[in-house]
């Protein structure tokens, strides 16, 4: 399942669906959405979030372990290293093993001071590189410290995020070979909202297999895409989330839209989405879907 999953991406159209986890001792809530509306039998697999700005969440592995059960396909566990040292980060990665979820995103995580907790210290031993050299060495049959494993783990499969949008290209350029040298497969980017920016990023991944010598390297980008419905969001994502860009013409559309009625916003947000989600498709069918679980709103996106 894994294997095929990954030939997958390397070779044809490639569709997967963002979980969010919540603040509850459950899963099932998000398990039964998906199944309601279908969804499980239109993506290629999922992804699951590791407590995102620090705030307190089902646990992303126990997450993808439901998910993978429920729906037989593969999950993206995100691990960050904000919350795990080493020893835990090796351990999460042995017990997933052992449960085959082999398909890991590694993030460096928000920080610390984001969460709601009190008086919460983020570990950070090293950014989302160091897991990225753990799962290399996994894969070597080896831990961290070069101590041989009795039994060789399964073979882990590891992705990496970049931001969509950056005031120097090359500088996004370079985040992308690093990722690529340490064994990514697949890059996730931030939401992209336009052919222009998807072109950008293609080309960016071009020029980083080139930068370490790898040109036939078979790492893939991935473009992330949130369906934004109101004003406040584009407002949002494009204000405060760094590298993401929501084109102008998309804040004047829905500031129009907004002052004729919350109906009006909608219809113009969705029109906008989904034209937007069926060209980046045309030009690179290997997406990532963004929704903090309105798995309604995809729904509705993706039965085009």
């Amino acid at each position: 399942m894994i294997e095929n999953f990954i030939e997958k991406l390397k070779h044809d159209t490639f569709l997967t669906l963002e979980t969010t986890p919540m603040h509850e001792p459950t899963f099932e809530p998000i398990i039964e959405k998906i199944a309601t509306f279908g969804l499980d039998k239109i993506v290629d697999g999922f992804s699951t979030t590791d407590n995102p700005l620090a705030r307190l969440k089902f646990n992303a592995l126990f997450g993808a372990l439901k998910l993978q059960t429920q729906f037989h396909k593969p999950v993206i566990a995100t691990m960050s290293m904000r919350d795990r040292n080493k020893v835990a980060l090796q351990s999460d990665l042995l017990g997933a093993n052992g449960f085959d979820l082999r398909t890991i995103l590694a993030l460096t995580g928000d920080p610390a001071s984001a969460s709601d907790q009190p008086a919460v210290k983020g570990v950070f031993e090293g950014n989302s590189t160091l897991l990225l050299e753990i799962i290399q060495c996994f894969n070597a049959g080896i831990d961290y410290s070069g101590k041989p494993f009795k039994t060789q783990p399964k073979p882990i499969y590891s992705f990496a995020v970049c931001n969509a949008h950056a005031n120097t290209p090359k500088n996004l350029m370079k985040k992308m070979a690093t990722k690529i040298k340490h064994g990514a497969v697949g890059i996730i980017t931030q939401p992209v909202y336009s052919v222009e920016n998807a072109k950008m990023l293609l080309d960016l991944l071009k020029d980083a297999k080139a930068e370490i010598n790898k040109e036939q390297s078979q790492a893939q980008l991935i473009l992330g895409f949130f369906p934004i419905i109101k004003l406040r969001t584009a407002q949002f994502l494009s204000a405060h989330v760094p590298g993401i860009h929501v084109p102008s013409i998309w804040m004047d559309k829905l500031a129009h839209a907004k002052k004729i009625s919350e109906e009006e916003e909608k219809k113009v947000g969705f029109e906008l989405s989904l034209n937007a989600f069926l060209e980046l498709k045309k030009i690179h069918p290997k997406i990532h879907i963004m929704s903090a679980n309105n798995f309604e709103l995809v729904a509705d996106l993706v039965k085009y």
